[in-house]
């Protein structure tokens, strides 16, 4: 089994090449970091592949010369949180290119690349899409799209035989949110606000992606799986 892994060099994408590669997959790495990617390569023994996800046709010939695939992931994305109003034209279109834009280009060159043979695509968004809370509505709109975007390609190329699914993690302890798991009060709040009254581990994730792209699990397409410790849609305090 071959996975093509967007953001591979980030928290929960360098989880999920962990994973994988124990389970005996072949994990293609890339993302934008080359040191990064070429640390995780060396310690995985995995070839790691230097692209903007967000430009077309970059990503398309990366995915192309990865030879035959069963998967591709995109966990590539980013972490906005300030108000509407307190959000800059620039910092909004980065928001959308770094979580949105890759996501539909993962699907556009993953669907070309498992077109005859079928597979799996995995895109990640954040339970922050599916419940409101303040200071998220750059990430939100982004990620929300992400969603919408996979259901549709799930109907899309079911036919295909390519599954498409989504992943929404809560709060996850990651490089990209450390101003926040690195601040007592701040994550005391976080911590309160997800039913099961902790913040997510990146492998938690990983588990997660895993099991969609796995071959035994060959019907199910067309969902977005909470990995959120209940923060989309529970409130028990």
């Amino acid at each position: 089994m071959r996975v093509f892994l967007i953001g591979a060099a980030g928290g929960i994408g360098s989880a999920t090449a962990r994973r994988l590669v124990r389970e005996g997959v072949e994990v293609i790495l890339a993302g934008r970091t080359p040191d990064k990617l070429l640390a995780l390569g060396a310690e995985l023994e995995s070839r790691h592949v230097v692209v903007n996800a967000a430009d077309f046709d970059a990503l398309e010939r990366a995915v192309t010369e990865a030879g035959p695939l069963d998967a591709v992931v995109n966990c590539a994305g980013s972490l906005l949180l300030k108000p509407a109003h307190l959000t800059t034209e620039r910092e909004f279109r980065d928001t959308v290119e770094l979580s949105l834009t890759t996501a539909f280009s993962a699907v556009r060159a993953g669907a070309k690349a498992m077109m005859r043979t079928g597979g799996s695509i995995v895109l990640c968004a954040t339970a922050a899409a599916r419940t409101g809370l303040p200071n998220h509505e750059a990430i939100a709109a982004a990620k929300g799209g992400v969603m919408a975007l996979a259901l549709s390609a799930a109907a899309s190329y079911a036919g295909r035989n390519i599954r498409v699914n989504c992943v929404a993690p809560g709060l996850v302890e990651t490089p990209l949110t450390a101003r926040i798991t690195q601040n007592e009060s701040a994550l005391k709040a976080s911590q309160a606000m997800h039913a099961l009254g902790r913040i997510g581990h990146p492998e938690d994730v990983a588990s997660a992606i895993a099991w969609l792209v796995n071959p035994e699990n060959s019907w199910v397409t067309g969902q977005v799986i909470g990995v959120d410790g209940g923060l989309g849609t529970l409130r028990s305090r």
